[in-house]
């Protein structure tokens, strides 16, 4: 029998080549990479034998760390995007998404755990938790692509930008729960038992850590990038592009030593890069980097996903389970989007396209493997049951609508441009 090195020095090398071939081959089709390397992954362990077990219920440890770097660098890769400075009105659909649509996500599915589920009140609040982030990884399709470099367009259209943005903070801001349900778990669920502590450390000081070191290391390195006095240390310069990871991995570690929210600083700190040079083509390459590293990660985490599907994952999946996952992905992203998005200042296709695809992802499965690790749940198995049905639900509904949905929507929105103002060149800040 050959040795598995060699096997998976060869498998490795063909999936890095199918990573780099399939975006586009597929991207006029409703096909997205994810579901493709989802389907590999199962056929692969379904197949092919002995291979190591990929249920991350086995593995918490390596799970846990996978998917932490698979949101860090995808974090930093969507505040790159971004071309529109932050602010209360440019950035209006944003925060209604987080302060509307959120909470009323978050609620839902709480009732829908204690009711549906027979969840205790930690693990429905977990569930919650766990399924709050609309995920920066798996929704490139319908995320900003790129910065805009000189003399490009530099306006987003409202239903990228919204996705993009929400992506990028929401991923942080479901940490609080995640920690509420953590506390509840320990403690019960008195307030009195672990309240005072989560609105002091939890939200308030861990989210200001992070808002703060992100702010101040996303300047500091925004003018080392730029600025700096010596042309040796100015590295946008010299086009480094791996210097991303390492912006993308100081913030968080300097976060998470002070105990902040490194997913919020990792953000803050990417779009404070991008608010300096804006036309400067350092940040193409930036972000360029970060999105090889991140979609070779996707890869990984998304095969094994698939592999862990069909060996034992969602073995004692029941139609509870399965009618919970599909009210999330159908019912209650898109009432509460719509809900949010109300009177704002999208189009009524904008706000349906920005409400359907709310995808769940890697960020999910990152959260679920921290706080079982951290809390004491004794439904470990059906969180990860629920949460696996629901990211593979995402993947194969986002991935097949995605493509067609915002071709359509482009194209509405260059013909309602070009009747409003001749132009199809402002169809990117033309509703529809």
């Amino acid at each position: 029998m050959a040795e598995p090195g060699p096997l998976i020095y060869t498998a490795s090398g063909i999936a890095i080549l199918a990573a780099a071939l399939l975006p586009r081959l597929v991207r006029r089709l409703p096909i997205s990479l994810p579901m493709v390397f989802l389907a590999l992954g199962a056929l692969t362990f379904a197949v092919i034998g002995p291979l190591p077990d990929p249920n991350p219920l086995a593995h918490p440890e390596p799970t846990l760390h996978l998917t932490e770097v698979c949101v860090v660098v995808s974090l930093m890769g969507a505040g790159l995007a971004l071309n529109r400075m932050p602010g209360l009105r440019s950035w209006s659909t944003t925060w209604r998404l987080l302060g509307i649509t959120m909470p009323l996500s978050m609620l839902a599915v709480i009732l829908l755990g204690w009711t549906v589920l027979g969840l205790g009140a930690a693990a429905s609040v977990l569930l919650a938790a766990v399924l709050a982030p609309t995920d920066p990884v798996l929704a490139t399709e319908v995320q900003v692509a790129e910065p805009a470099a000189e003399g490009e367009q530099d306006d987003e259209d409202e239903a990228r930008f919204g996705l993009t943005s929400e992506a990028g903070l929401n991923d942080g801001l479901a940490f609080p729960f995640a920690y509420a349900a953590i506390a509840i778990s320990a403690v019960g669920v008195a307030p009195s038992g672990w309240l005072p502590h989560w609105l002091g450390v939890d939200v308030l000081w861990r989210l200001a850590c992070g808002l703060l070191i992100g702010l101040v290391t996303g300047w500091l390195l925004r003018k080392l990038f730029f600025a700096a006095r010596s042309a040796t240390f100015r590295l946008a310069e010299h086009a480094e592009g791996f210097v991303a990871l390492a912006a993308t991995f100081l913030t968080y570690g300097l976060a998470e030593l002070a105990e902040g929210y490194g997913f919020v600083a990792v953000f803050v700190c990417a779009c404070t890069i991008r608010a300096g040079e804006r036309s400067h083509g350092y940040h193409g390459v930036l972000h360029g980097y970060v999105e090889q590293a991140e979609r070779l990660l996707t890869v990984l985490i998304i095969f094994l996903l698939g592999g862990a599907a069909v060996t034992g994952l969602l073995a004692g999946t029941t139609w509870r389970e399965i009618l919970v996952a599909v009210v999330v992905l159908l019912v209650v992203r898109p009432l509460a989007g719509l809900i949010g998005l109300a009177r704002g200042k999208t189009g009524p296709r904008e706000r349906v396209v920005i409400s359907f695809f709310g995808v769940r992802g890697v960020g999910s499965l990152f959260y679920v493997t921290y706080a079982l690790d951290a809390g004491d749940f004794a439904d470990g198995a059906m969180l990860w049951r629920v949460v696996g049905l629901v990211v593979i639900g995402s993947i194969l509904l986002h991935g097949v609508t995605a493509t067609p949905v915002m071709t359509l929507l482009d194209r509405r929105r260059e013909r309602a441009a070009r009747a409003r103002h001749g132009d199809s060149g402002t169809a990117a800040r033309t509703p529809v």
